[in-house]
């Protein structure tokens, strides 16, 4: 009988602890709702295969990796991969989370590549931030359709900070979060924005 008892006791208070859990992750929703959303920085950025983090003017380019983008723009494909850090602020006075948050990307208004991040994410109360680090890999020479080799090159280059102009990227996102056995998504997407120039 004492068994039963101290069965039961702990089934209540595994249902007591979902219930509670369940409303936390309701509650780190709602709060997302409020958080604001920026782009924080490009990492790791390479064209065809070459480093162009560091490239604030054409001439920084050795004549090898020039060579590279010139042909890989010529050619059939001009690979563009970088991480782009989107960083989270939570104003509110308990915690903010997401479990997965899809993407579209967009590149001076062009549509480039979407993709989701899974990685599960929570933002610290009270002014707190986090980063959520997106893999980006995009085919310039299939996303700039009808545009001259020299024209692809330097729109890579111009995300870099190395071009003539700046390069402006936009972030549409949709956050969701997973409440008890449910996938509750961001209602529509949230429009993140940042010009990255030359420093």
């Amino acid at each position: 009988m004492k068994k039963l008892i101290s069965l039961s006791a702990l089934l209540i208070t595994m249902m007591l602890l979902s219930g509670c859990e369940i409303l936390n992750q309701a509650q780190q929703m709602a709060n997302l709702t409020k958080c604001e959303f920026r782009l924080n920085s490009v990492d790791q950025l390479r064209l065809a295969g070459v480093n162009i983090q560091q490239v604030r003017q054409l001439s920084d380019l050795n004549f090898m990796d020039a060579a590279k983008i010139t042909a890989a723009a010529a050619g059939g494909t001009l690979p563009l991969n970088f991480t782009l850090n989107v960083e989270v602020k939570n104003p509110n006075p308990a915690t903010a989370g997401l479990n997965s948050l899809d993407w579209i990307l967009l590149i001076d208004d062009i549509e480039m590549t979407t993709g989701v991040n899974n990685q599960r994410v929570q933002v610290a109360a009270n002014g707190g931030t986090a980063i959520i680090p997106l893999t980006i890999g995009i085919d310039l020479r299939q996303a700039l359709q009808g545009k001259s080799a020299d024209a692809i090159a330097n729109f890579g280059l111009n995300l870099a900070g190395a071009g003539n102009r700046p390069t402006r990227i936009t972030l549409k996102a949709k956050p969701t979060i997973v409440v008890g056995s449910q996938t509750i998504s961001y209602p529509g997407y949230l429009t993140v924005q940042n010009e990255f120039t030359s420093r």
